[in-house]
């Protein structure tokens, strides 16, 4: 079982001792992302709204890294600190995944790393390209 670490500038560094992503055996395990501008490594200004936005373009930066996309996620977990905002960022989510929906858990935490509303992790399955 050979495992393979993914990374990309197009999402934000990781904060922590951890990958972006880790290729396993046909997988893409992503770590949480929470919108951080890559650009400048600081929490994007806005309620829920802009924070899911930005959260789901990371995601989508280390899923094509990874050789994955959005059509090939598999499972999702949403980790936000109000679930009095779960509409607001529902109907964001659900613009990024429009078909095929992955199945996916949310839940409420006590916190969340920079001060961030959201963070949501992915697994992918990773592309087979023919040559």
């Amino acid at each position: 079982m050979k495992r393979v670490i993914v990374s990309t500038g197009d999402a934000p560094k990781a904060i922590g001792p951890y990958s972006q992503a880790v290729k396993c055996n046909g997988f893409l395990f992503c770590s949480g992302q929470i919108p951080l501008d890559p650009a400048t490594g600081k929490l994007v200004e806005g309620g829920i709204r802009k924070q899911t936005e930005r959260a789901l373009k990371n995601l989508v930066a280390v899923l094509e890294a990874g050789g994955a996309g959005l059509d090939t996620v598999a499972k999702t977990t949403v980790y936000m600190l109000d679930m009095g905002e779960f509409q607001e960022m529902n109907e964001v989510y659900s613009s990024f995944f429009q078909a095929n929906q992955p199945a996916r858990a949310t839940v409420q935490v006590s916190s969340l790393p920079s001060g961030a509303r959201v963070e949501i992790d992915a697994i992918g399955i990773i592309r087979i390209t023919r040559t």
